[in-house]
């Protein structure tokens, strides 16, 4: 017999798995809607910012109004971000399969690996800190990567093993969750990251007020 918190539980887990899913599709509206180049950057900055206030801050205000105000803040600097980002992977991929030598290919594999993990962190990067430039908002993505280069690895095992069975058992599942559960990994990725730094008299203080400020007051 279950008790009144393993329901409590239960119900909490199956929320939680319903708004990653919800979040999922909202994503792949916006990045359809805005053809891919436009609406990619944006919509993974919304998704990013909505995963830090709910794992880090514990908040899970309505997803489709906040994710739609999510979306018009920052949205220059998020399209030039997903750009980037879309035209880096354009030429490396060109370039794995385009090299004429093996150790040219070799390389801009290893190019591809360090553009997926600053690719994974450079929007959690805009959405909860006071970074500014692209240069500074990339370079803090791949310390984070990096410097928390276990937390990277176990998360990215964990996600492409979910994916692969996905794939492998239930192909029209990754609609739902394909690009969620990358997201919901690094959200529990920078949550480690992020929550110490909080606490450290060694980080600026601007930055760590941006951290701990409410969502409701950085909208404001």
């Amino acid at each position: 017999m279950f008790s009144f918190e393993g329901f409590v539980r239960i119900d909490a887990f199956c929320r939680g798995v319903f708004r990653v899913a919800y979040l999922n599709l909202l994503w792949l509206a916006t990045t359809v809607l805005g053809l891919g180049v436009f609406g990619f950057g944006p919509a993974c900055y919304a998704t990013a910012k909505y995963m830090d206030r709910w794992l880090r801050h514990g908040e899970t205000p309505s997803p489709t109004r906040t994710f739609v105000a999510y979306l018009q803040e920052q949205t220059r600097q998020a399209m030039v971000t997903g750009w980037i980002v879309l035209a880096a992977g354009a030429v490396i991929v060109t370039n794995v399969f385009a090299a004429p030598t093996w150790l040219l290919q070799v390389v801009n594999v290893l190019a591809l690996v360090v553009l997926a993990i600053a690719t994974a962190y450079v929007f959690p990067v805009m959405a909860a800190t006071d970074v500014v430039t692209l240069r500074r908002r990339f370079a803090a993505a791949l310390l984070i990567g990096f410097g928390s280069l276990h937390w990277t690895i176990i998360g990215a095992t964990a996600v492409g093993v979910v994916e692969w069975l996905l794939w492998t058992y239930a192909t029209p599942m990754l609609l739902l969750f394909g690009a969620g559960i990358p997201a919901f990994a690094v959200g529990l990725v920078t949550r480690a990251v992020f929550r110490p730094l909080t606490e450290s008299p060694d980080v600026p203080g601007r930055f760590v007020h941006h951290l701990n400020t409410p969502v409701t007051e950085q909208v404001s």
